[in-house]
């Protein structure tokens, strides 16, 4: 019995929901030591302090509002779908003897596609065929979705979803807004972080309430980390009009 390894990689989509459920309890946690525990007690104390809370709960909202409505943009959105029986329409005149074009699953695969006279000939942009369908030029099968997404950039297992054509932008400005998220959320929780070490040796505070303000940090801290090489290696991949795939 034949086994269709692509199909097996379909499976690894319920790693993605798991992962939008990490990205819940993450922003749970640092909502509840941001919010609850650090700044949202010092709007009562009045003066400076209960106006810099204000500012800093206000910029906190705005931003977790913003990378909410770009997260779900770049799971919902359909990264990009290549219409049935797609084809050029001078498939003659821009693909004639390119050979080398053709990817390497349409080339040897006996695969014919229709030309413009009726006559079956070679697929003028390319054949997947897993889709059995054309594929036009920087466009990609995906194991995962088990279907050709227009200008793919990856299959990110964050979002459950491809990062195309149609739902990029989406996805930079995710990467942008969480960046500012984690490194706001770590620059605000870094006094408190810093007296984590004195107040659990004195126990003048919950262990509960330490714990929590702790890995929040962490957490943040390590996102914006690494978010900022993100942001860096697709800025370039923008400006050079190149995407993932085609860089590796």
């Amino acid at each position: 019995m034949d086994i269709n390894l692509f199909k097996l990689c379909s499976g690894l989509k319920f790693l993605g929901y798991l992962m939008i459920l990490l990205v819940l309890a993450i922003v749970a946690v640092s909502y509840y030591a941001v919010v609850v525990l650090t700044w949202a007690p010092r709007l009562l104390r009045g003066g400076l302090s209960s106006f810099l809370a204000f500012l800093v709960l206000l910029l906190f909202h705005l931003l977790l509002l913003l990378l909410s409505w770009s997260y779900f943009m770049v799971v919902l959105r359909d990264p990009g779908s290549v219409p049935e029986n797609w084809r050029p329409v001078r498939d003659e005149e821009n693909f004639e003897g390119d050979a080398s074009y053709l990817p390497h699953e349409a080339s040897g695969s006996g695969s014919t596609w229709p030309s413009s006279n009726g006559s079956e000939g070679r697929p003028p942009s390319g054949f997947c065929i897993r889709c059995q369908n054309g594929k036009p030029p920087r466009c990609h099968h995906c194991s995962i979705c088990q279907r050709c997404v227009l200008k793919m950039d990856h299959h990110c297992v964050w979002v459950v979803n491809c990062v195309g054509a149609c739902n990029y932008k989406f996805f930079l400005l995710f990467l942008l807004y969480t960046f500012l998220e984690t490194t706001m959320d770590t620059l605000v929780l870094l006094p408190s972080f810093i007296n984590f070490f004195s107040e659990a040796k004195d126990h003048s505070n919950s262990p509960g309430k330490l714990a929590v303000i702790f890995v929040a940090f962490v957490l943040n801290l390590a996102f914006a980390l690494s978010l900022l090489c993100f942001l860096v290696m697709h800025g370039s991949l923008v400006f050079s009009n190149t995407t993932s795939i085609e860089e590796c």
